[in-house]
């Protein structure tokens, strides 16, 4: 048996009775052991899934109505809770944790019948670009093992690429589920913030914190969007928008206006490449008939600075709640309350973590909120009302993904903004809410993937679903 690469294959094949669904999950348990050097999973929950899958196979023997997602093999990564599971967020701070209950986008997965594989590595707290920062080691990219697979949510990217799952829920807060979707030629979305609860999610930056979505094509990612997305009681910031059956509307029928961003194919970091392949897919745009514009972004340069302010700020206040009182890691060797939060959070924290709490801290400051923070936040909304005006004007933004394919383990490490650069076009689409998507685009020398990235307006996923399923037809 070979891993699926589409959801509609995998059903197909089980009404048929050509395998049961034990089977295939066995067969994806032996994928995860067979490639434990790659670091994918924190916890697989084998005997968990085995016994899902028996009570879907009765299910499905007895003729009874399936779910949306029946039989999809799915991973989650380490900031998304599930009750009665360890969950860490890649840190050691959180050490012994069990969740005390289920987050929604997890829950959804569940009941739509998905059979939820285990939990997979990441930055820890979601604070990273490589996937290198977790308590738990690296995660390895499988197209070429001395390479990065992004991040932050790495592992969940290497799970589909090499087959251990069909699918791996995300989070995406500049990036970090595009970015390594893009090192491992995988399709990844970062859906409009608000349109998924994010109830359940360990928080890094609240304003930007999305769930997203890796799978090895369009319709399978667009099926769990549908299920996820929407409306919850539980998360007052999430839209009450209506959810479109996005995998029923893949067709485009009219020519479209795309714009392209001179700032990025311009950029001196980005891979020759990769500016290429970008090329190449608005030449065969043009040469299809859509029309296809240069447009200038000023602000392009403002952006990281912008996100790095505002959402370490976040982290600063989201992350002071981990305090070694009431659950997870405690300094052993603590003689008093004071000596208890300085050492459990100094020693429970990883180096990349405690440095952005700093900055956050600093920015929070009285003496620097109005210069760094408040300025941050202007700028912010002058960023999203620029990139809002462009997409009124324009059907799609078409760029790429990541200035460069894959980077060697260990390049960037010890240079956080070097590391911090690589967020450079993703973070657009967080700091204004808008939907983006990362889309294989070929491969370089190396043969290491590349990535096209796609945004629209908010809550125009139907849209962006469509045309990235052309341009992956193309």
């Amino acid at each position: 048996m070979e891993s699926y690469h589409s959801l509609k294959q995998l059903r197909l094949d089980l009404k048929q009775e050509k395998y049961s669904l034990k089977s295939v999950v066995e067969h994806y348990l032996k994928q995860i052991e067979e490639q434990k050097h790659l670091n994918v999973f924190l916890d697989v929950y084998a005997t968990e899934a085995l016994a899902k899958a028996d009570e879907l196979q009765e299910k499905l023997d007895s003729g009874q109505p399936l779910g949306k997602l029946f039989g999809l093999v799915i991973g989650i990564k380490d900031v998304l809770v599930q009750k009665g599971y360890i969950v860490r967020s890649s840190s050691k701070i959180l050490e012994g944790f069990e969740s005390q209950f289920t987050g929604t986008a997890v829950q959804r997965l569940i009941d739509e019948d998905a059979i939820i594989i285990g939990a997979q590595n990441c930055d820890e707290f979601a604070m990273g670009s490589s996937n290198e920062n977790s308590a738990f080691g690296p995660t390895l990219n499988a197209a070429d093992n001395s390479r990065v697979p992004g991040g932050s949510s790495g592992a969940s990217a290497v799970s589909v690429q090499a087959g251990l799952c069909m699918a791996s829920l995300g989070s995406d807060t500049g990036g970090s589920v595009r970015q390594p979707a893009a090192f491992c030629g995988v399709v990844g979305i970062k859906p409009t913030y608000s349109r998924v609860s994010r109830y359940g999610l360990i928080a890094f930056a609240s304003s930007f914190d999305c769930i997203g979505i890796f799978s090895n094509n369009i319709e399978d990612n667009a099926r769990i969007l549908e299920v996820i997305a929407g409306h919850d009681d539980y998360d007052s910031t999430v839209s009450r928008e209506e959810v479109p059956n996005y995998a029923d509307h893949l067709q485009i029928n009219k020519k479209l206006k795309i714009a392209y961003l001179k700032e990025t194919l311009e950029n001196e970091a980005l891979q020759s490449e990769i500016k290429e392949a970008t090329i190449a897919k608005l030449d065969w745009l043009k040469n299809e008939g859509h029309q296809v514009e240069e447009v200038t972004f000023p602000h392009l340069e403002y952006l990281l600075p912008t996100y790095y302010i505002l959402t370490t700020a976040e982290a600063s206040s989201n992350l002071s709640r981990f305090d070694g009182v009431r659950y997870g890691f405690r300094a052993p060797e603590a003689h008093n309350m004071e000596i208890m939060y300085k050492l459990s959070r100094t020693q429970g924290f990883g180096e990349e973590v405690k440095r952005r709490i700093m900055l956050g801290t600093f920015v929070l400051s009285a003496s620097y909120f109005d210069a760094y923070y408040t300025k941050a936040q202007k700028v912010r909304r002058i960023i999203r009302d620029e990139t809002r005006e462009m997409l009124a004007k324009y059907d799609f933004i078409v760029l790429p993904t990541t200035p460069s394919t894959a980077f060697p383990l260990g390049a960037n490490r010890d240079n956080p903004a070097e590391m911090y650069l690589e967020d450079v076009f993703t973070v657009q689409a967080n700091v204004s809410g808008v939907p983006a998507i990362s889309i294989p685009n070929g491969v370089d020398a190396q043969n290491l993937p590349i990535g096209l990235q796609i945004m629209t307006d908010v809550f125009k996923e139907t849209e962006l679903y469509a045309f990235a399923q052309y341009l992956m037809k193309s």
